[in-house]
């Protein structure tokens, strides 16, 4: 079973958070949650925030049963680009430079780690070859 949550128009552009991201991708969720608390990037939070509302909808998917965070881990998580807003930055000489402050969008997936029950390896019995090997007197 997995989860999905989306936080969109976050005000950071998508390259710092990339970094951030990519700390926790793949990881079971008690450890990036520890990683992004105690990460000094100002994204930190905002992936944290979201990871945990992940986990949220996660548990209240599964209604009857509480799952336990160990077998809940980060399947995908991406940052696209959002919209662009142009300011204007006043200049020497009555000129004016164009500031783009960026935004992204960013998405995560959690899901629940799935048992696999390990089975015996099949032996293959291996034909005996039916060339007779001449014996050199």
């Amino acid at each position: 079973m997995e989860a999905k949550a989306l936080n969109r128009y976050i005000t950071t552009s998508p390259r710092k958070m990339r970094l951030v991201v990519d700390l926790i991708r793949g990881k079971n969720v008690d450890e990036a949650i520890s990683i992004l608390h105690f990460s000094p990037k100002h994204a930190s939070r905002v992936v944290e925030k979201t990871l945990r509302s992940a986990v949220s909808n996660l548990q209240n998917k599964s209604e009857g049963s509480r799952l336990d965070n160990d077998n809940i881990f980060v399947k995908e998580a991406y940052v696209n680009v959002g919209p662009s807003m142009k300011r204007i930055s006043p200049a020497p000489m009555g000129r004016a430079y164009r500031i783009i402050k960026r935004s992204n969008h960013l998405t995560l997936i959690v899901a629940e780690k799935k048992e696999v029950k390990k089975q015996a390896p099949k032996t293959k019995q291996m034909k005996k070859s039916s060339k007779k090997t001449e014996k050199e007197s």
